[in-house]
């Protein structure tokens, strides 16, 4: 079995496409020794589409050269690479002629500032074909032929030319992700079962409406609209994205530095195959394209989710933002104990976070670790942060046990825990929310005790324990059953379900009688139908209650001292 980057991968050939091949993992690995090249690439944009910005008319919205095509959500067609390779020898053969002219003293002098302005405009170009990238990617991606009848394995195709020569360093980090990927393959098993049920290379061709959602510095993700109904998110190695370019600095190898970052994604469906939880975005399939090209191209189907924006989060109500912690602290005590062991999230940031449904869903899998820090004494497991550190012990195993749990609970802490928790809660729930605060702060708790401490919060809050004693208000109300009040923008408060108004969750018309009471405009509230996902009943204050409209399910309470002197 040939090692990744050895002298057995083959170079691009001439010879028509000859489509994708679908592979199921864990049986990716077996595909990649078998084609010769023991790494996946590039999405098509990484190779296709990188020369279409120095084509004529290629933008984010054209199809390439002469500015013909749909844009990302447009019709598509394959980009054109005889095409494309004809417009840089033409290029190469102007430059050729351009310098032939200029040292025959033919070209007429330009003035200095006739120079700035055209290099200005160059280098707007070159700063637009740049962005323009993943955008012209999207076009290639859905150029992907079907899977011709009885082509099932990886083999190479006849014709392929010389093997391709890496660097002796790249070959090493090449062998070593492809030891890392067999090595979890072998402990994740049991994934060909959930990907044989997924989406496939077929539904990737299909696809339409395909648009660039944001690039990091491994990946490149889209959505896309399914031919049966629904939308993925499709991720894909970024070609030009960070790693990739540093990788290609260092060794001075495009393609081989795509294999490498291909290793990522490929870990990363392997992950997702195993690891079922709802905070860990599903995988619908995958599509690994072995069309003849040098490279091998991996294409992961992931469920569609909307960014994580902490800022808005910081503008919901506390209940809101107790439920995003309460399902972080969840998925942090599965990846604990999960089927894989341990798994740490190396690279533990709310970036790598979506939204789905209202739920929050870890997204990005490929930095995690399914093993935990060797040592050989206690001075090897301290864990650094960048303003605190933490002496773990050394286990009779050599292991640094519990670091894993250790890293993610306090990153859960300093990301998420002291911003979303402990502004704008009941005042009864504070000084639990404070222990919880300072306990995974210091690490004093392990996953299993925030568990237990979040569910003795979600106890109290929905079954209104929490409440503290207090004197009875709703008697100072007066109740209208049959009625509501008209929703006005009069009266506001922060924060609120509802930016027009001021809606809030209660646990019963007590308490919020003594809401409105601590309003200083509130003069009357509705209990409303509506339900919080804890089970809570939203009710609506308001600054009055003259408009009132007939509504066989609701209840209006009005203030006595607003009331009187008014006929109701």
């Amino acid at each position: 079995m040939a090692e990744p980057g050895a002298d057995t991968c083959p170079k691009p050939v001439t010879e028509p496409r000859q489509g994708p091949v679908l592979l199921l993992a864990p049986a990716s690995e077996t595909f990649l020794s078998r084609a010769g090249c023991s790494t996946a690439a590039s999405p098509p944009w990484a190779v296709r589409a990188a020369a279409a910005p120095c084509a004529r008319g290629a933008g984010p919205g054209r199809a390439g050269p002469g500015g013909r095509g749909g844009g990302a959500g447009g019709p598509t067609r394959p980009l054109g690479g005889a095409r494309l390779a004809g417009a840089a020898e033409r290029g190469r053969q102007s430059g050729r002629a351009g310098r032939a002219a200029a040292g025959a003293g033919r070209a007429a002098p330009l003035s200095m500032a006739a120079a700035a302005g055209r290099a200005r405009r160059g280098a707007r170009l070159s700063a637009a074909a740049l962005l323009a990238l993943p955008a012209l990617a999207l076009l290639a991606l859905l150029a992907l032929p079907a899977l011709p009848a009885g082509r099932g394995g990886g083999e190479a195709q006849p014709g392929f030319s010389p093997p391709l020569l890496l660097p002796p360093g790249l070959r090493e980090e090449l062998r070593q992700r492809r030891r890392d990927l067999r090595r979890l393959e072998a402990v994740a098993g049991g994934g060909e079962a959930a990907a044989a049920a997924g989406l496939g290379c077929g539904d990737l061709s299909r696809a339409t409406a395909v648009s660039v959602l944001g690039w990091g510095f491994t990946k490149v993700v889209a959505r896309a609209a399914l031919a049966g109904g629904g939308t993925v998110a499709l991720k894909s190695v970024h070609g030009a994205g960070r790693e990739v370019r540093r990788c290609v600095q260092r060794y001075g190898a495009p393609a081989g530095c795509r294999r490498l970052a291909a290793y990522k994604l490929l870990k990363e469906v392997t992950l997702l195959q195993r690891l079922q939880h709802p905070g860990i975005v599903k995988l619908h399939g995958q599509c690994y394209d072995n069309s003849g090209d040098a490279e091998l191209r991996v294409t992961a189907m992931l469920e569609l989710g909307s960014p994580l924006e902490m800022i808005q989060l910081l503008q919901t109500p506390w209940e809101e933002r107790f439920k995003i912690c309460l399902s972080l602290v969840k998925l942090l005590f599965y990846l604990a104990h999960s089927p894989l062991g341990s798994i740490a999230l190396l690279d533990f940031q709310p970036r790598q976070f979506v939204m789905v449904d209202g739920n929050l869903k870890v997204t990005d899998m490929d930095d995690a670790s399914t093993e935990e820090l060797s040592c050989k004494e206690d001075n090897d497991c301290t864990i650094d942060f960048p303003t605190k550190s933490f002496p773990l012990k050394c286990s009779m195993a050599g292991k640094c046990e519990g670091i894993n749990e250790k890293k993610n609970l306090f990153n859960a802490y300093r990301y998420f825990f002291t911003y979303l928790l402990p502004h704008s809660a009941p005042p009864a729930l504070q000084p639990l929310l404070s222990d919880i605060l300072n306990a995974t702060g210091d690490l004093r708790y392990g996953i299993n005790e925030t568990l237990r401490a979040f569910e003795k919060v979600l106890y109290l809050y929905k079954s209104g324990l929490y409440l503290q004693k207090r004197p009875l208000l709703l008697k100072d109300y007066i109740s209208l059953k049959g009625f509501r009040t008209v929703e006005g923008e009069g009266h506001k408060c922060w924060p609120s379900y509802s930016h027009l108004g001021c809606l809030l969750s209660i646990h019963s018309a007590e308490e919020a009688a003594a809401i409105c009471n601590s309003q200083l405009h509130c003069q009357s509230f509705i209990v409303t139908q509506h339900r919080t996902w804890t089970g809570r009943p939203l009710a609506s204050f308001q600054s009055s209650w003259t408009d009132l409209v007939p509504d066989t399910n609701a209840v209006v309470y009005i203030k006595r001292s607003a009331s009187s002197g008014e006929r109701l």
